[in-house]
């Protein structure tokens, strides 16, 4: 089972780049290229969140052009830049995708795993939250998964990373019920979020969270008390996760530029290992 996961599109109207730099539409075409010619080729893509930037429906149809020529089924949860209804309206939607109380996610076996899609988004603000009704989902889509392991994908990370104006925006509302439900649940292999703008890593409730880069702009690496809200052209990035029998679930972190290479391993005669 091979899952690509990309986040934090930030699509625009044409023409319009996000925060007047980030050329996000070329960005995020690139590299849902890359995705599609991976090989071998991912049975399954998740966007986690923030596919657009405003929620407009001229960046959704701009991203649907983009999605429904991938060739790769895909699965989606909105972020804090996103507008449910005009999502629903304006992509085309796997089977998948649940939409009951109005809120986007999605419960999907594949092969021997869960995925587990929430909808954290909370409209008019920018940190995140999960009501009862999602929580309930979840606990619900967790106890029916016969032991399976599971991935769950969600926007905002429920965790503190230090930088302190996107620890301020993370997952605030329900996180301490988020964090008691997966506790109950050991089949869990992975939280895997969006939101930051960077790869980040910790244990959480008996699991282990992760923050995708996005394939876009970077929000800058600033660990300080008063870390000030701005972001870098970094490389951008996205996740390859394999699970495996008897490998696990294993996340390679994976660039969307070309680099010079592959070059073969030419072993110098004084190389002290066996040739």
């Amino acid at each position: 089972m091979l899952i690509a996961q990309i986040t934090d599109l930030h699509i625009r109207p044409r023409g319009k780049p996000a925060y007047r730099v980030s050329e996000t539409n070329a960005l995020s075409e690139r590299a849902l290229d890359v995705v599609a010619r991976l090989s071998p080729r991912p049975d399954l893509l998740v966007i986690t969140g923030d596919l657009t930037d405003c929620g407009l429906p001229e960046e959704y149809a701009l991203l649907r052009t983009m999605l429904d020529g991938l060739g790769i089924s895909v699965l989606l949860v909105p972020g804090n830049h996103d507008r449910r209804e005009t999502l629903t309206a304006g992509l085309t939607l796997d089977s998948r995708q649940v939409l009951d109380g109005g809120f986007v996610q999605f419960v999907a076996d594949c092969g021997p795993m869960r995925l587990i899609g929430l909808d954290t988004l909370l409209p008019g603000k920018s940190a995140g939250a999960l009501c009862p009704t999602r929580l309930a989902f979840l606990d619900k889509a967790l106890s029916e998964a016969d032991g399976k392991p599971v991935a769950i994908f969600m926007h905002h990370p429920p965790f503190d990373c230090g930088i302190r104006h996107m620890d301020a925006i993370r997952l605030l509302d329900g996180a301490e019920e988020f964090a008691a439900i997966v506790a109950r649940h050991t089949n869990i292999e992975r939280i895997l979020c969006g939101h930051h703008h960077r790869p980040i890593v910790t244990r959480f409730a008996g699991t282990i969270a992760q923050i995708a880069p996005s394939v876009t702009h970077a929000v800058t690496l600033d660990l300080s008390e008063a870390s000030p809200s701005t972001f870098h052209m970094e490389p951008p990035a996205y996740l390859l996760h394999s699970f495996r029998e008897g490998a696990g679930f294993v996340t390679h972190t994976a660039f969307v530029e070309r680099s010079p290479g592959p070059y073969p391993f030419v072993l110098d005669a004084d190389y002290p290992g066996s040739h």
